[in-house]
């Protein structure tokens, strides 16, 4: 199911292995896997040839980390850097529980699901 969905708008949530960082896990010990369809992400991946780890941002505009400049403007004293891919989508991610049984929608989003 992955494979069929990945790269794409979506968001699976799956069991942490223990090698997921603590700080990164939810109390319910699970991650978000996201490969998104994004040549720049996906290339990042490959130089580093690790996956790159990260927490979803809080906020309330989605603009705020859509959008480079404004990116910038607000973390430019806590990052080492920001890539400027243009502005990114302001749909979110489909995101699916896949830790159940039965999977379920957590949210609708930009990917379409019909399983």
């Amino acid at each position: 199911m992955l494979k069929e969905h990945l790269p794409g708008p979506y968001t699976f949530i799956l069991p942490a292995s223990r090698e997921v960082p603590k700080i990164l896990r939810s109390k319910k010990s699970t991650i978000g896997l996201r490969v998104p369809d994004n040549n720049i992400a996906r290339e990042i991946v490959r130089q580093l040839q690790h996956p790159v780890l990260s927490a979803s941002l809080p906020g309330e505009m989605v603009e705020e980390y859509t959008d480079p400049d404004m990116i910038y403007e607000k973390f430019k004293n806590i990052v080492d850097i920001v890539v400027d891919g243009g502005i990114g989508s302001m749909i979110p991610s489909t995101v699916i529980d896949c830790t159940k049984d039965e999977y379920e929608v957590i949210r609708m989003g930009a990917g379409v699901w019909e399983e």
